[in-house]
């Protein structure tokens, strides 16, 4: 049963679970709390027959800043959250009104389908305190377009929805998430539960094939990164809102 102290919000209507990232005044970081809170709950989802569909949100102007850097995750821990989000036999969507950075845009990859309004950013941070997006890439890069993500990995930008659905990150951009994800909700639930499991599976077959050929190595890489002096002085200086050491 999920840990009803977990910062997760869960609410259902009509066959469809809302799981909401609840930690607002820290903007919903994946702590080690909320990533074993979203573990079990979505475990909780795959189980249930009453639930046809998970959308995945957030309360406050942030959908996940990334990393908790008091409290983080063990790198293996956020594997198998991604992983468990990928092997879900039911449809996860992802419904963005906010800011989404370094971890965050992984779960938004390892979603099925994914809709942000207008007032989303994005930003793969990780190069800015000295580590990489290493285990994100495990959905992300099956799903994302190479060329395109190769700028915003190696220099750390924003950008916003419309270059996220050029990515591959987003499925759609909207001015109101709502009304762009009913037509979406209301497909899923004239859709057989046994149907959308198998195509689910036709969906993200390549992607777990980078799961069982890379997790490994890309958890070993994160450790290994974090456990740095680099990122012991990029963290530092983020914590301290100062430039780090080797910005130039």
């Amino acid at each position: 049963m999920t840990d009803p102290t977990a910062p997760i919000g869960r609410t259902r209507a009509r066959a469809v679970e809302t799981l909401s990232l609840d930690a607002t005044e820290t903007r919903n970081p994946l702590s080690a709390a909320l990533v074993t809170g979203l573990a079990d709950a979505l475990a909780d989802c795959g189980e249930d027959p009453g639930v046809r569909a998970v959308v995945l949100t957030h309360t406050g102007t942030t959908f996940c800043a990334g990393a908790d850097l008091r409290d983080p995750p063990a790198p293996d821990a956020l594997v198998a959250l991604l992983r468990r989000i990928v092997e879900l036999p039911k449809p996860v969507v992802a419904r963005v009104t906010g800011h989404v950075r370094a971890g965050g845009l992984g779960l938004l990859a390892a979603c099925d389908i994914a809709v942000a309004s207008a007032a989303a950013t994005f930003a793969f941070t990780e190069v800015r305190i000295g580590v990489a997006p290493a285990v994100i890439s495990l959905p992300v890069l099956p799903r994302a377009d190479p060329r395109a993500l190769a700028r915003y990995y190696l220099t750390g930008e924003r950008f916003g929805p419309a270059e996220a659905v050029t990515l591959g990150l987003l499925t759609a951009a909207a001015d109101d998430v709502d009304d762009a994800l009913a037509p979406v909700l209301d497909g899923l639930r004239r859709a057989s539960p046994e149907a959308l499991a198998e195509t689910k599976r036709l969906l993200t077959a390549r992607v777990l094939e980078t799961f069982d050929r890379d997790a490994a190595e890309l958890t070993a890489l994160t450790a290994r990164l974090f456990s740095s002096g680099h990122a012991r002085e990029g963290m530092t200086a983020f914590l301290e809102r100062r430039d780090a050491a080797w910005v130039v």
